[in-house]
């Protein structure tokens, strides 16, 4: 039996989140979610958590009829997210991360302008205060290095509070490089937002870029950041993009 389509449908990847998830970050997000007057559901897809985020979820969150939690084995963010908009129904598709950085809240700012645009994106502006000094930089040299070949007026591709027309979006996000990876260990960032967001582009489809508020609210202990070497890995991603462009490869 084929459900019937919803206004929005919020996707959460999610790996070894259980201090994050005990700070009490989701009862914030679906308290705000519970004065909306849309529908919605929101997708938790679990990326094969060795830390008891997944047992934790259960049995903390079982009751909520407008949650569904989606077990997948471990291959990355990217891999995640796809599995949700698998199984997404949204006429919309907005992205989060576990960690609430840019709360909920702010889909206030990005729904003004969803109905002209095919992605609204939240921008968390330069000066970012609550990131350390080696955090910006590392951003600061990414998003320049970026600017040169791709997506020159977008500010900030790497902010996780994306919302998107999901039959674009189905359409974008199978075709990223990011879901081929094989063998993902562990945590890792990826540049998989610049490809995307090229894609969409390509199609013609219309990018808003809003600014949202944003402070580090991640204590996860399994991340460790070494931040120009993710750069320099996300350097490296952005550079496949270019050569599939030049190659032909994105049809």
């Amino acid at each position: 039996m084929k459900k019937d389509k919803i206004f929005l449908s919020i996707i959460i990847p999610q790996y070894n989140e259980l201090s994050n998830l005990k700070k009490g970050l989701l009862h914030k997000a679906f308290k705000y979610l519970s004065k909306q007057d849309f529908t919605y559901e929101v997708l938790i897809v679990d990326d094969g958590s060795t830390d008891g985020s997944l047992k934790y979820l259960k049995k903390n969150y079982a009751d909520k009829k407008f949650l569904k939690i989606v077990e997948a084995e471990h291959g990355g963010k990217p891999v995640a997210i796809n599995r949700g908009i698998q199984e997404s129904f949204g006429e919309y598709i907005l992205f989060t991360d576990m960690d609430q950085s840019t709360p909920l809240s702010e889909l206030d700012r990005l729904m003004p302008y969803i109905a002209e645009n095919q992605a609204v994106i939240g921008s968390r502006g330069s000066k970012r205060n609550s990131a350390t000094v080696i955090r910006k930089v590392a951003g600061f040299m990414f998003s320049s290095f970026r600017k040169l070949f791709l997506l020159r007026q977008i500010d900030d591709t790497q902010c996780g509070f994306k919302l998107f027309r999901a039959d674009l979006l189905s359409e974008t996000f199978p075709k990223l490089n990011a879901l081929k990876v094989k063998n993902v260990k562990g945590w890792s960032v990826s540049a998989f937002d610049v490809e995307l967001l090229y894609l969409i582009q390509k199609k013609g489809g219309k990018i808003k870029e809003v600014r949202v508020k944003w402070n580090d609210e991640d204590i996860s202990g399994t991340k460790d950041r070494k931040f120009f070497r993710e750069s320099g890995d996300m350097l490296k991603q952005i550079l496949s993009v270019v050569w599939r462009e030049m190659r032909g490869e994105y049809v």
